[in-house]
């Protein structure tokens, strides 16, 4: 395959959560996915590239080729001790200024493209990381909401939200049918939210044009404790240098950057960073859930997949309203089926027998079939079985593409046509807007996924309540800064059609973090027919647009 084909593939499994759940079958379906696998204005002023305050020595930047894949070349990206000096970029920031209308009216905001350089205790550059902001040009700017937004992977930069969620540039795919090949739409944003927030976008170490400089290495910044504290250190520098401490501060993940955005809200407020709000989108609050042998993961896929047969019209009689289905399938779910995987090999046959058909009638597959997998689905058995007599496969990232295989006799799908189907268009409207819109000289190639931060990646980290844990419990952390701060509210948002976080998991884990009842009501929850990139679709953006704007209007500091 291309390498950069596949690094595109892998860049939809960096919004994904190919590596937040690394000990399970899960996590085998996404590699396979990987193995087998996105004209605007002028500005009305410009300025061009100049160095930040605080710039670092202006050391040339290196040649590098044009790949997704991290490289000794490119960021000493092999953990161990670096015998060569990656050059080190000077601090520059391209800031270009703009309009865009929103429900009819004229919001002017000034778009700043640059780095923000990261220093050890003896002054020596360790890291540069890429950010795109967008800031209101209105009065009293400063006490305006900000909000830092980043994709996850872990590895992952942050192209998908930059150019299609909440920017005012936004690239147009034909969700869910299959994107054609260019030329691409990349157009104003109507669901911007540059009119309610200040807008951060930020790549991670040694993701999209974020790098690893100097003496440093990847072993530094690829951890779940190691990039919580590279994204603190980038706040605080932001806040710092754009003199924007005294405003309302929110953090938007999206995918494994949910588990990141929950535990730097911890995090943040151990360091006198209270924010506002955090909004999750597409959860990964506790990876150890799916560890093999236990009955959780199968759990919270049933609804799920009881929402894509509904979309694809496997039922018979198919229910007329899918809000009021799903609650018949989480009640079944969390009772008879949990209890009858609960008795696991002392299951009766007759019982076996029921449940089957059950969760038969649910899904759209055959009882017997049902029976074959002893009642425990993989998700991606599902996406080949579903429309198998179709010729058909499944999206993971989002059901209702459909694929073509190989063949129809495989266990699993070939690919994945949700990940196809919009990666180019992503990746082609990226590199316009970045010339056309924030003349943005980029220093070498733009890192969708960064194949050595999750193959390195360290999954250890120490909890709120001091404990080392083998994988992140991010629930947890979230609890913590909402017991510190009750007035932290927080906004999860998921798909119902996302078969790498199913909802129902996200439902669970965030009533299971021990709250106290007067904190209850901080946690808001919002679902949409789309898929793990909500935003993809127009309908869902636009409904996306409106639970943002009163969640942040329902926070009475915040001054729009």
């Amino acid at each position: 395959m291309h390498a950069r084909f596949s690094s595109l593939a892998r860049g939809l499994i960096a919004i994904g959560v190919a590596g937040s759940f690394a000990s399970s079958a899960f996590a085998a379906e996404a590699q396979d996915d990987a193995a087998s696998a996105v004209q605007g204005e002028e500005p009305a002023q410009t300025a061009s590239p100049r160095p930040a305050s605080g710039s670092a020595a202006n050391a040339p930047r290196p040649e590098r080729p044009r790949a997704a894949h991290a490289s000794p070349a490119s960021d000493a990206a092999s953990g161990v001790k670096a015998d060569n000096v990656i050059p080190v970029p000077p601090e520059t920031q391209s800031v270009t200024r703009h309009s865009i209308k929103l429900d009819g009216k004229k919001v002017d905001y000034t778009a700043t493209a640059g780095n923000l350089l990261f220093c050890n205790n003896a002054g020596q550059a360790e890291a540069s990381i890429f950010y795109v902001a967008y800031t209101s040009d209105a009065k009293h700017a400063a006490a305006r909401p900000i909000t830092f937004l980043f994709n996850g992977g872990p590895g992952a930069g942050t192209m998908f939200l930059l150019m299609g969620s909440f920017g005012p540039k936004r690239a147009h795919t034909s969700s869910p049918a299959i994107t054609p090949p260019a030329p691409y739409v990349l157009a104003d944003n109507p669901d911007s939210l540059i009119d309610t927030t200040d807008l951060v976008f930020i790549d991670a170490p040694g993701a999209g044009f974020s790098r690893i400089v100097g003496r440093a290495t990847g072993k530094q910044f690829w951890g779940v404790d190691e990039d919580l504290g590279a994204f603190e250190r980038f706040i605080e520098r932001y806040l710092t240098v754009n003199q924007r401490w005294n405003s309302p501060k929110y953090l938007l993940g999206e995918s494994y950057g949910t588990a990141r955005a929950a535990m730097l809200a911890y995090k943040l407020s151990q360091n006198n960073i209270a924010l506002n709000g955090v909004v999750l989108m597409s959860s990964v609050l506790n990876s150890a859930t799916r560890a093999p042998g236990t009955d959780l993961e199968a759990v919270s896929y049933l609804p799920t997949y009881a929402a894509i047969a509904w979309y694809h019209d496997k039922l018979v009689p198919k229910p007329p309203e899918l809000q009021a289905y799903l609650a018949e399938v989480r009640a079944f779910a969390a009772g008879p089926y949990a209890q009858a995987l609960a008795k696991g090999d002392a299951l009766p046959d007759s019982e076996r027998d029921a449940i089957a058909a059950r969760v038969a009638g649910y899904t759209g597959l055959s009882a017997e079939y049902v029976k074959q997998t002893r009642l425990e689905i993989w998700p991606s058995r599902f996406r080949k079985q579903l429309l198998r007599g179709e010729s058909r496969s499944l999206g993971r990232y989002d059901a209702r593409f459909e694929g073509i295989d190989y063949d129809d006799a495989a266990e699993r799908p070939d690919y994945d046509a949700s990940v196809t189907s919009v990666s180019s268009a992503f990746d082609a409207a990226l590199h316009q807007h970045l010339v056309q819109d924030l003349h943005f000289d980029a220093p070498d190639a733009y890192r969708v996924f960064n194949d050595s931060a999750l193959s390195q990646w360290n999954w250890k980290h120490r909890a709120s309540w001091g404990e080392q844990l083998s994988q992140p419990y991010a629930a947890g952390d979230l609890a913590a800064a909402m017991r510190q701060n009750p007035r932290l509210r927080v906004l999860s948002l998921n798909g119902y059609f996302d078969l790498a976080t199913p909802f129902f998991q996200t439902e669970y884990d965030l009533s299971h973090m021990n709250l106290d009842k007067s904190l209850q009501p901080n946690i808001q929850r919002a679902y949409y027919p789309t898929g793990h990139m909500i935003y993809l679709d127009d309908a869902s953006l636009h409904a996306l647009k409106a639970d943002l704007t009163r969640f942040y209007k329902a926070d009475n500091t915040a001054s729009p």
